[in-house]
């Protein structure tokens, strides 16, 4: 390996020094420097303020309990055990699925959890993320992804926006099949904290039936029942650190476990059957992505309203924040019905800050005519009227001036 020029010697020396300056001050002022939530830039908050809302979510949830002992031998004798069993009883039939579950008693550590800023939100938020890097169960919950999410993805797609291109090529067919009225309506909801209200032994149940429903009864040769297993322990074994304390989630999954979205999705593919359907039947738009859903609709809004109120008391974890209007924003689009006329536009949140990468970085030279080429497909495939795309087009190349381009 070659060494580094006496520049690049001089700037990590440099950049280092900063580095550790800004981590004293930090110290010495309580506070917490941590990446925002979808905006991309840094939060600094109070370190007590932290704490507060840390407390306060958890007691909102009551998703997790304080253990008193570490638990972490146990828990590998666990998953160790199960996948022992599994392959003396012949349902875990290939050994590279085994070696692959099988976590490395020496490399293996309890989780850790830290929070993310909701720094667009009111109040500012916190979100729970858990490090399962080096958890016990992280390699299973790997491999069940890796298993099951495909079929997810085959089977949910009509029901499924991918992104803000796929949600326009549906309103563009949505038009094209003379359904947008002068009247007609958008709607968005949000499902508040779905990972963490799912309930664990029913998401296992919804899982089971959604394989059984789309005829799997063995994936990779590895039975439902033995699936089944598996997840439970992904679930019931996330155990982590939390600053000095100990704690085992009992509601939902880790968000930060490969597992959990996917299993997230299963349920709400349960849940959303019935309320899609209707959608579906009258030819409107439905679609979701994670625990954001958008559809149409030509109904009343009495109508939509008493939608959603039903839709909101189909489980008692599930909520719904929902908005309707004539315009509306979802995902990164913003969608609007001019008197029948359909009208889309790029859409950056409240506190999405100006930045990309910077052109002086270090990243290969390709990687900035890209970032061109994207943000400028992506505002000419987002908007409807040439006054829209020179405005997406003027703000991108602000953007990339901000940003040394």
């Amino acid at each position: 390996m070659s060494s580094l020029s006496v520049y690049d010697d001089l700037r990590v020396h440099s950049e280092l020094r900063l580095v550790q300056s800004i981590r004293r001050k930090l110290k010495k002022a309580k506070l917490v420097l941590r990446p925002t939530d979808k905006s991309g830039v840094f939060h600094i908050g109070s370190m007590d303020d932290y704490e507060r809302k840390a407390v306060e979510y958890r007691e909102k949830t009551n998703a997790y309990i304080e253990l008193s002992e570490n638990p972490l031998q146990d828990i590998i004798n666990k998953v160790t055990r199960l996948l022992n069993d599994l392959q003396l009883k012949k349902q875990i039939l290939v050994k590279k699925h085994y070696d692959k579950m099988m976590p490395d008693r020496q490399k293996v550590e309890l989780s850790h959890m830290y929070y993310v800023p909701k720094a667009h939100k009111k109040y500012t938020p916190l979100r729970p993320i858990i490090n399962t890097i080096k958890a016990p169960t992280t390699s299973i919950s790997r491999f069940l992804d890796k298993l099951i999410r495909p079929l997810f993805d085959k089977h949910a797609r009509s029901t499924t926006i991918v992104d803000g291109t796929d949600l326009i090529r549906q309103l563009h067919q949505y038009v094209e099949n003379d359904r947008l009225q002068p009247s007609t309506l958008f709607c968005t909801f949000d499902i508040t904290d779905l990972y963490t209200m799912l309930p664990q032994e029913e998401s296992l149940h919804v899982l089971c039936e959604f394989l059984i429903e789309h005829g799997y009864r063995k994936i990779q040769g590895i039975p439902i029942d033995a699936i089944r297993k598996l997840a439970r322990l992904v679930l019931t074994e996330n155990v982590f650190v939390d600053g000095k304390k100990i704690y085992r989630q009992i509601l939902g999954g880790a968000m930060g476990s490969p597992f959990t979205l996917t299993l997230a999705n299963i349920f709400m593919w349960k849940w959303q059957k019935e309320f899609a359907l209707q959608q579906l039947n009258v030819n409107e738009i439905y679609g979701r992505y994670i625990d954001d859903v958008f559809f149409t609709s030509n109904q009343p809004i009495a109508a939509i309203e008493k939608l959603l109120k039903d839709a909101d008391s189909y489980h008692p974890n599930i909520r719904l924040t929902a908005v309707i209007g004539k315009s509306v924003t979802f995902l990164d689009v913003r969608i609007e019905n001019n008197n029948g006329i359909l009208s889309t536009s790029v859409y950056y949140k409240e506190s999405a800050e100006p930045y990309l990468i910077p052109f002086k970085s270090d990243h290969p030279r390709h990687i900035f005519g890209n970032i061109i080429r994207g943000a400028l497909t992506r505002a000419a495939r987002y908007s409807t009227t040439l006054k829209a795309f020179d405005d997406e087009r003027r703000n991108v190349k602000l953007t990339l001036l901000y940003n040394g381009y």
